[in-house]
């Protein structure tokens, strides 16, 4: 063993590391991401969950029992319902995850020991429904204090039900597997088009590609086209095996999910395009597909809670496009919701593919330099 050789090797591999900015930056940025996200911005004790509240008593009683739920901040009102029925249109929409419905009888109910007041929970997540039962369970001050001025019975936990809805038997699967096809979309679609031109290059394609009259959009959606129905391939496999072996159910139209799944693999394609244009190769190619991957499992709401994390790193998984899928997919599949009820997300994906494909025909130019 020769210590000078070993040390000029050492030292050529520290110089190469130094010069490759994408190796320097996951040597920093990988630490520094993990730290951040699950110190900061991974919370499983939620708050402000979507919420509308549905007071047919108005009585005094009535509103010291809503207000001192809003007190907990576990929900927060952010729609408007006269009944329970619209209160259940804004469940399966998505627009709300809990809601508070108090019927006209409250004070009778209340004397009676009956159950007075109805949870609706969106049990599709299983962590949202953990936390609209807490919230019943909670204790009611203020229902106290009204009891004690005028003498009725005070609320008790007992006479708060929670009715979920989408998931009654509390399964994780009915939750995960539907995220599992834009998880598995994500990680796949960004890593196959991500090494697409930079494998032309290192093969010697790209000077054949070059003498051919094909112009840069003919050729970027060219490569994207054939990742698309591989994504399709995959989308029914998943959807398969979720039916079969973990009895997953479809309450929405199968056409919805599908054409949710083509705003996924056209958003991820096109953002592994961009990727492949700035990559020097494959291997560079993998490590900038990881720096999406893991903000997109960790921010968009698949393994952990959106509403639990705080308001900024919330405006950051808007960006994401796994976050808009999962609100669709989950939408479609759990609650039996419309692609067109779910509009907005769909506009954000369709704007993401719109900006990724326009940043990925610019930056793409017919030399080998």
């Amino acid at each position: 063993m020769n210590w000078r050789r070993l040390g000029a090797i050492m030292l050529k591999e520290l110089r190469q590391m130094r010069r490759d900015r994408i190796t320097l930056a996951m040597i920093i940025g990988i630490p520094v991401m993990q730290l951040v996200l699950f110190g900061y911005a991974i919370n499983l004790n939620l708050r402000g969950l979507d919420a509308v509240i549905v007071d047919q008593a108005g009585t005094s009683g009535s509103r010291a029992l809503v207000m001192d739920m809003l007190a907990t901040g576990v929900i927060r009102p952010t729609q408007q319902a006269a009944t329970p029925q619209e209160a259940m249109e804004l469940l399966r929409r998505g627009r709300i995850s809990v809601g508070v419905v108090v019927p006209s009888d409250f004070e009778r109910r209340r004397v009676d020991g009956r159950e007075a007041v109805q949870v609706l929970v969106d049990g599709s997540d299983t962590v949202v429904q953990s936390a609209a039962i807490q919230l019943a369970q909670m204790p009611l001050d203020s229902s106290t204090y009204v009891s004690q001025l005028t003498g009725a019975r005070e609320v008790t936990p007992r006479q708060i039900g929670v009715v979920s809805f989408y998931n009654p038997e509390r399964r994780s699967a009915v939750n995960i597997v539907p995220g599992l096809i834009g998880v598995i979309l994500t990680m796949t679609m960004v890593l196959f088009t991500g090494v697409a031109i930079v494998r032309e290059r290192e093969r010697g394609n790209m000077e054949l590609l070059i003498a051919t009259p094909l112009s840069r959009s003919e050729l970027m959606v060219g490569k994207v086209l054939p990742y698309a129905v591989i994504g399709l391939v995959q989308t029914t496999v998943v959807l398969a095996l979720g039916l079969t072996l973990f009895r997953v159910p479809i309450r929405g139209s199968v056409l919805d999910v599908y054409l949710a799944a083509v705003l996924l693999i056209f958003a991820n394609l096109t953002l592994g395009l961009l990727i492949s244009t700035k990559a020097k190769s494959q291997f560079q190619a993998m490590q900038m597909t990881f720096f999406v991957f893991l903000p997109s499992i960790l921010l968009s709401g698949f393994m952990f809670p959106f509403a639990g994390m705080p308001k900024l790193v919330q405006w950051l998984a808007e960006v994401l496009p796994l976050t808009h899928f999962l609100r669709l997919i989950r939408g479609v599949m759990l609650r039996g919701a419309g692609l067109v009820e779910l509009w907005p997300d769909v506009l954000a994906l369709l704007a993401f593919t719109v900006v990724m494909m326009t940043l990925a025909i610019s930056r793409f130019r017919k030399r080998l330099d």
